[in-house]
């Protein structure tokens, strides 16, 4: 078996604060209370995008659920539904979790059929017009609204991909550029972007198609155009994608976005990468192994590597519990999976704020640590099908003041006592702590299942 040694310097110099990469996209439909486990978890940003399932279950968040008839007066509060994105909204807001709208539609995945939403809107400026009012309901009270104060407003998403967009490239940069001048002039507070790229599959994957080849274009053209005298409009943040079964694809990723957003003097920009999960070689059971400890493991590596990264903030896709890409919760139901396990354990680091100097000299080793004044956290990961035997060499705290949880094939976060020498099995992921650590299950309400308010499957009480 392979050895290697895992550092940890928390009498080091300062790395910077712990960044809040556990964030999500979208989550149990739990109306007026929060999700299950966000709140245990401490999840920083939820992502509305394909929210409550196909066509935003119909009465969530997209633009034409909203906003049902288009040639409705959107100065009147009547012309709006907002019914279900309220209750589903309170539920996060009451989690402790940021909201981050996306403005525009959920995916068609079965367009060809016939597609109802994606088209460009027919009235783009009208189209902004109901942005601002839903701006305006959810940070200014309108329309018997609230003060969330949500900072973050994503104009479309993947346009770039047929099941999103029917129009042209110049169609959605003319949609982004009249919508973000309309919501800053009213809002200038709020940060707007977009627009939810597909990724850069083709600077790491020589042999992409030319549909892929296409999502670089698709972004220089998009860069030119928000940043062109005649055209320039704001650009706050930028969004993209990536599913990969190489985490170290991520930080190639992140760093063609930064360098993308410099070369146009874009330096500001915030790089978030708002969609992203493990795709594993084991196409037959790859929707499995996503909550499981490789999956696990996957997310571990993701979060210890963008850490170190020009990524501002990621949310994972997806949190719905009946979401194939969905790796939090085993469905029906909402237990709770071991890579939802890696989840609250980053909040743990986040919590404690400042990272620490770490290292691992064996390429499927992964490491991040951080402290505060009284406390001190450690992550490491071994995303590898291959055991491996790790030397722990911590300073600046004693190894016997440590506690630690350990995920693996047969264990979600069992406690163990940590030795200098130890083997950390295939796909196995360690958390190290001063403080006292342990898995929290999502508490139920007294009287009811923690399935209560669920969507489709889940929308029934179950004895």
């Amino acid at each position: 078996m392979k050895h290697a040694v895992v550092t940890a310097d928390f009498s080091g110099k300062a790395q910077g604060k712990i960044k809040p990469l556990h964030g999500v996209n979208n989550g149990p439909v739990s109306l007026n209370v929060p999700p299950p486990g966000f709140r245990e978890a401490g999840i920083p940003f939820c992502r509305l995008h394909d929210t409550a399932g196909a066509f935003g279950g119909a009465h969530y968040v997209d633009i034409p659920n909203v906003f049902p008839d288009f040639d409705a007066d959107p100065a009147d509060p009547r012309s709006y539904d907002f019914a279900f994105t309220d209750a589903y909204l309170k539920g996060l807001h009451a989690a402790g979790t940021e909201i981050f709208y996306r403005l525009g539609v959920t995916i068609e995945n079965n367009y060809r059929i016939r597609a109802y939403h994606i088209h460009p809107p027919k009235d783009p400026a009208k189209w902004a017009e109901i942005c601002a009012g839903i701006v305006r309901h959810y940070n200014q009270g309108w329309a018997g609204g609230f003060h969330f104060g949500i900072r973050y407003w994503e104009i479309w998403n993947e346009p770039e991909n047929p099941p999103m967009w029917t129009g042209t490239r110049q169609e959605y940069f003319d949609l982004y550029r009249t919508a973000s001048l309309r919501l800053k002039a009213e809002f200038p507070g709020i940060r707007v972007g977009g627009y939810g790229s597909c990724g850069f599959y083709a600077v790491t994957r020589p042999n992409c198609s030319d549909f892929f080849r296409s999502f670089p274009v698709w972004f220089d053209e998009f860069l030119k155009f928000v940043t062109a005298e005649k055209t320039r409009c704001p650009l706050d943040f930028f969004s993209w994608h990536l599913y990969t079964a190489d985490p170290r694809e991520i930080v190639r990723h992140a760093e063609y976005v930064n360098a993308k957003l410099a070369e146009y003097g874009l330096k500001e920009c915030e790089n978030i990468f708002n969609e992203w999960n493990y795709l594993s070689p084991d196409k037959e059971n790859r929707w499995q192994l996503m909550k499981e400890n490789e999956g696990a493991s996957f997310v571990a590596a993701a979060f210890c590597l963008m850490q170190n990264t020009c990524i501002d903030k990621a949310m994972y896709y997806d949190a719905r519990p009946q979401a194939a890409y969905g790796g939090l919760y085993y469905f029906p139901g909402v237990r709770t999976t071991r890579t939802w396990s890696v989840f609250m354990l980053w909040n743990r680091l986040y919590a404690l704020g400042t990272c620490r100097p770490s290292s691992a000299d064996r390429e499927t080793l992964f490491s991040c640590a951080a402290s505060d004044r009284k406390n001190k956290g450690w992550l490491i990961t071994n995303f590898s099908p291959e055991g491996c035997r790790i030397s722990l060499e911590p300073e600046g705290v004693s190894l016997e003041s440590l506690r630690a949880l350990l995920i693996d094939k047969r264990h979600d976060c069992k406690p163990l006592v940590p030795a200098h020498e130890m083997v950390l099995g295939p796909f196995a992921t360690l958390f190290l702590s001063t403080a006292e650590i342990r898995r929290e299950a999502p508490p139920a309400k007294p009287g009811k299942s923690p399935d209560a308010g669920l969507d489709e499957a889940g929308s029934k009480k179950r004895k």
